[in-house]
């Protein structure tokens, strides 16, 4: 797949004017996002996310497309489980709900400024060294297994190491002081908790960027495809936010599910490398229709599975 300079500026000027618009619309006045309005933002997200693909399938051909859509779902259901996350540095700052939603915008564009150079270094390293396969798979299974051990643990925030930097560097006043991040007192230049949850929330999705950005990668090797099945993963995201709520504590076994997902595309990047070098017959290497199927059953069964047990928790509370 061979990408032009021109559309690969007209791609990234597109995403520019889609946060413009969003800014303009939703951030203009800073209001509580209702559920109505996120639902709406959520499907035109997921809608522009739509059309970019179809645009690909037409003119790159069916193999990336399918790779975009199969990447973008990997990417968009990694997020999904990041949110209890957000929910809980939110609460641990205690961000105002009309602040929220510019928390999250500036948050995730940061992160997605850093994930762009994990991106750039993980596609050259992909084209030198065949290696790096067994480098990401690698990663990908040790994520799997880091993930269900932890379940069932106590989700706690603790700040980072870049949020406690931040602290140091300067101090840091008590109350938020409208979405200001920085305030004059008593003739000193002070950061407000609004500059340093979102430092709190794009250091952390960073974080997750580990075995994102990995898992893509055993997807499509297009860097093009890589960045924007993330962008479009991303900007759908704080949206998603402020949708699911509380519901995205109801997905009990989306964690389980995450899981088989990393440890598959882990397996796959393995046989991929093995393939490279010729120990593996071509039927091993598995194709993208393949993947598309296995993460679209398993997200479709924990989701149905999770939402399932929520409803016989409650209905034994209401017996109760």
């Amino acid at each position: 797949m061979t990408v032009p300079l021109w559309l690969w500026i007209a791609t990234i000027g597109g995403l520019l004017a889609l946060i413009a618009l969003d800014l303009v619309i939703v951030d203009r006045k800073p209001h509580e996002v209702t559920t109505g309005e996120a639902a709406r933002w959520v499907i035109f997200y997921v809608s522009c996310a739509i059309v970019f693909g179809i645009g690909v399938w037409i003119f790159a051909g069916h193999d990336p497309g399918v790779e975009f859509f199969t990447g973008y779902i990997t990417e968009y259901s990694l997020s999904v489980d990041n949110l209890f996350i957000f929910m809980i540095i939110m609460g641990s700052f205690k961000v105002p709900a009309i602040h929220q939603h510019r928390v999250l915008l500036v948050g995730i564009l940061l992160a997605l400024a850093m994930r762009s150079v994990f991106i750039a270094i993980g596609a050259a390293l992909i084209a030198q060294f065949v290696w790096v396969f067994f480098l990401f798979g690698a990663i990908l299974i040790w994520t799997a297994i880091s993930m269900l051990r932890g379940k069932g643990e106590d989700e706690e925030y603790h700040e980072n190491a870049v949020t406690r930097q931040v602290r140091r560097f300067a101090p840091v006043t008590d109350d938020y002081h409208g979405h200001h991040y920085t305030v004059k007192i008593n003739g000193k230049r002070m950061i407000t908790p609004m500059l340093l949850v979102i430092v709190a929330i794009g250091s952390a999705d960073l974080l997750f960027a580990v075995d994102s950005i990995p898992a893509i990668f055993g997807i499509t090797q297009e860097a093009f495809l890589v960045f924007t099945a993330n962008a479009f993963a991303l900007m759908g995201l704080r949206q998603l936010y402020f949708l699911l709520g509380g519901l995205v504590t109801k997905l009990v076994y989306l964690s389980y599910g995450l899981a088989v997902i990393l440890a598959f595309i882990g397996a796959k990047l393995f046989l991929h490398a093995l393939h490279e070098y010729h120990v593996v017959p071509d039927w091993l290497d598995i194709n993208n229709w393949v993947s598309l199927g296995v993460i679209v059953v398993v997200l479709t069964i924990t989701t149905v599975t999770s939402l399932a047990k929520a409803r016989r928790d409650e209905r034994k509370q209401v017996t109760a």
